[in-house]
């Protein structure tokens, strides 16, 4: 069985040698114990690294959210406030258009009256 290390359980365990069995020699242990000592701790920093990573992206992830949040907020009052505008300048138009609508009626009444007050007066002179 062999794994990424490049070491095989065997070499660990039975060093074979023209089809005897010898003892394997303390320095291959210490070298092999070595070796994976320092792929545990190289494994053991990566694994650090990618739990400080995933940290990282984590609050990330939420400073983003927050602020998408805020976003839709902003975007809603806005949303309001644009259709309060709205009214507002629908009601002007119509306040405005009802003044047009008075002064234009004020002035058929005078026109009106100026009328009748000269047929009155073209009746009392026949």
């Amino acid at each position: 069985m062999c794994d990424s290390t490049g070491l095989n359980m065997e070499d660990l365990v039975d060093v074979k040698t023209g089809g005897g069995r010898q003892e394997p020699k303390i320095e291959e242990f210490k070298s092999k114990l070595i070796r994976l000592q320092q792929v545990k701790a190289d494994l053991q920093e990566e694994i650090l690294e990618k739990k400080l990573l995933r940290e990282c992206l984590q609050k990330e992830f939420a400073a983003l959210e927050t602020e998408a949040y805020q976003l839709e907020l902003t975007h809603q009052e806005n949303k309001n406030l644009m259709q309060k505008l709205q009214f507002q300048c629908e009601e002007s138009e119509r306040r405005s258009l009802r003044m047009k609508f008075e002064n234009q009626l004020v002035q058929l009444i005078g026109q009106h009256k100026l009328l009748y007050s000269t047929i009155k007066e073209s009746q009392e002179k026949n």
